[in-house]
């Protein structure tokens, strides 16, 4: 009894194209006998009938020739260590800094490192911490001075606080993080609950 070949590779299946055809098999018959030992991972009847014709034409190699504009993926040490380094900057800002093309950035991040973007709260200076105790204690003098009605007047929001000066945009405040990394501000935000 014949035992299926459980693993193969498209060079394993040209050769056996190449012998059959040799022999005088014709395509729909190897596709056949094909389809018997490598059952999904067979080539398809289209792809038997384009390589016995590349072999009887004389056309000696199993691999497949380059394709002129085929994407080549750059995946190096150098890349993933740049982008593990900042992982604030954007795909495109990767592709320049490594000379890459966007896709080949695009891979390493998320096919290679799989990682996705997340907002991530900006880190305040110290200068930025002294403007809020600042506005807090004039919100306390003033709510000292003319009481309720001036707390009436406040528009108030989800910790939000309004900025004189904004130092990096939301795209900005952006990181790389894997997809297995939960998102703290969620899991601390659930455990008030």
């Amino acid at each position: 009894m014949m035992t299926p070949l459980t693993t193969c590779t498209k060079e394993e299946q040209h050769f056996v194209i190449r012998f059959s055809s040799s022999e005088g098999v014709k395509p729909i018959e190897i596709h056949r006998r094909m389809k018997v030992q490598y059952g999904d991972a067979c080539l398809s009847l289209q792809q038997v009938y384009q390589w016995t014709k590349k072999f009887m034409n004389g056309f000696s190699s199993v691999t497949d020739s380059p394709r002129p504009g085929q994407a080549h993926r750059v995946v190096t040490p150098e890349g993933i260590a740049a982008v593990k380094e900042n992982r604030r900057v954007t795909v495109n800002e990767i592709a320049a800094h490594l000379d890459m093309s966007h896709g080949s950035a695009h891979h390493i991040v998320h096919d290679v490192l799989q990682f996705h973007k997340v907002w991530v709260p900006r880190q305040l200076t110290a200068e930025l911490k002294e403007r809020r105790v600042d506005a807090c204690q004039e919100l306390l003098k003033r709510f000292e001075a003319e009481g309720d009605g001036f707390l009436g007047r406040i528009v108030t929001g989800d910790e939000t606080w309004v900025h004189y000066h904004q130092s990096e945009t939301t795209k900005a405040s952006k990181e790389w993080r894997h997809t297995s990394h939960q998102n703290r501000r969620n899991s601390a935000h659930d455990r008030l609950r």
